[in-house]
């Protein structure tokens, strides 16, 4: 296979990365690929402890792109055996082991992910249960005597639970050693993983090596931070973007983001050169590009990665009347009101007057969690009708008359009430 100049791989592999261990040899095995024209073994190991992923964990996945983009074998192993055991990076105390059940569950979703972005019919597919699992117990003697437990006591996460005297079980020393076997099964090149990642990822180095092959190389990316602009993206915290949501809830969350963190974004989460993201940069430093136009390529890109360009597309154009247009978006929730003699009539029940206070009605309607809520933002001027605010909360709405209502609640909350 012929491949790109070695330092114009050089270039795209490294874009955005945090560091390369060690950089000399990884030039050289690129060299040594272009001259053989094989490609390199790069993997990504991932322990489906979850169901779904977010952006922050496609930064990693993204990466492996595009060495696959650049001809190079990607492999993708689903830690379905070592997620049993859990991995101790960044864990405060011992968690419990999952069940293979809840591990089988997520692997199931987390490839119909991954897939959005590899290209499925090049990425080999592994799990390291093909082999942790045939493990003996005099391989794990064995695998153990590779590696000094001062070692792996230098460890930050169990220096630090030692020094607070919390405990460490046994089976948290193991998982390092455990998954360094997937590095020597897979005779990988090339390892990638995230920066907090790199205390497995050295062991897995020197473990091939005392099985007798070269030690990889390993590229280790930063932590995307999270829409707070301080954290690192999280559920827990909720400042994520999960990359199965809605289009529209993606391209809003995208566009909260500090307009200095998107430079970031730009480079952890697209496919765009390193020269591409400096062109941009400087077209919004000298004002030919406003930074919301930045932004909104960039959430269209991300988003047409996952969900395709029709429905990012929509969704930028959705953003685009909302607000900066204030206009309604092209689609919003109908609510359908049938009048009677003396009170109206919906799907969640009756109303029992025909000219409720608006603050009423929205209660009614499942629309604010109680009256005096509702009351507060008309009086806050976040209720807007046909284009009017609404500013009393004593107004009434007039259900004695077929009639149509386009309801603005707060920024992003859109609602028509027709009146049958």
């Amino acid at each position: 296979m012929k491949f790109k100049p070695v330092e114009e791989q050089l270039a795209y592999l490294k874009k955005g990365v945090a560091e390369v261990i060690p950089e000399d040899e990884f030039k050289a095995k690129l060299e040594q690929s272009a001259k053989t024209g094989k490609p390199l073994r790069v993997y990504l190991g991932v322990d489906p402890t979850a169901p779904d992923l977010h952006l922050g964990h496609t930064v990693v996945l993204r990466k492996l792109k595009h060495f696959q983009d650049l001809g190079h074998t990607a492999v993708f192993l689903i830690g379905d055996f070592s997620a049993m055991i859990g991995d101790p990076t960044g864990v405060s105390e011992t968690r419990p082991p999952l069940t293979r059940e809840q591990v089988n569950a997520n692997a199931k979703t987390y490839l119909a992910q991954v897939f959005k972005i590899l290209e499925k019919e090049k990425t080999e597919v592994r799990y390291n249960s093909e082999w942790l699992s045939k493990m003996s117990a005099e391989d794990v003697v064995r695998l153990c005597s590779h590696y000094r437990l001062a070692r792996m006591l230098e460890r930050e996460d169990f220096r630090s639970r030692l020094d607070r005297g919390q405990p460490i079980s046994v089976h948290e020393l193991l998982y390092p050693l455990l998954t360094a076997i997937d590095a020597v099964k897979l005779q990988s090149d090339v390892e990638l993983g995230a920066t907090e990642q790199k205390f497995n990822l050295l062991v897995h180095r020197e473990i091939q090596r005392e099985y007798g092959l070269p030690g990889q190389a390993i590229l280790t990316m930063p932590i995307l931070v999270g829409l707070d602009g301080q954290r690192k993206m999280s559920k827990s915290l909720g400042n994520y973007v999960g990359i199965t949501e809605d289009p529209g809830e993606m391209f809003g969350k995208i566009m909260s983001i500090p307009d200095d963190l998107m430079w970031s974004y730009y480079e952890l989460v697209t496919d765009r050169t390193p020269q591409e993201i400096t062109a941009l940069k400087q077209e919004v430093a000298n004002g030919k590009l406003h930074p919301m136009d930045a932004k909104m390529r960039l959430a269209e890109e991300v988003i047409s990665d996952f969900h395709g360009q029709a429905a990012a597309r929509k969704a930028a154009e959705n953003f685009q009347r909302v607000f900066r247009d204030r206009q309604a978006p092209s689609e919003v929730p109908v609510i359908r009101l049938i009048r009677h003699e003396n009170h109206l009539q919906h799907s969640l029940g009756v109303i029992g007057t025909l000219s409720p206070k608006w603050c009423q009605l929205l209660k009614y309607l499942d629309q604010s969690e109680s009256v005096a809520e509702a009351a507060r933002l008309i009086e806050q001027g976040g209720l807007e009708v046909n284009g009017e605010v609404l500013s009393d909360p004593a107004a009434k709405f007039d259900g004695s008359v077929a009639a149509s209502y386009e309801l603005r609640l707060g920024k992003k909350k859109f609602l028509r009430i027709v009146v049958e």
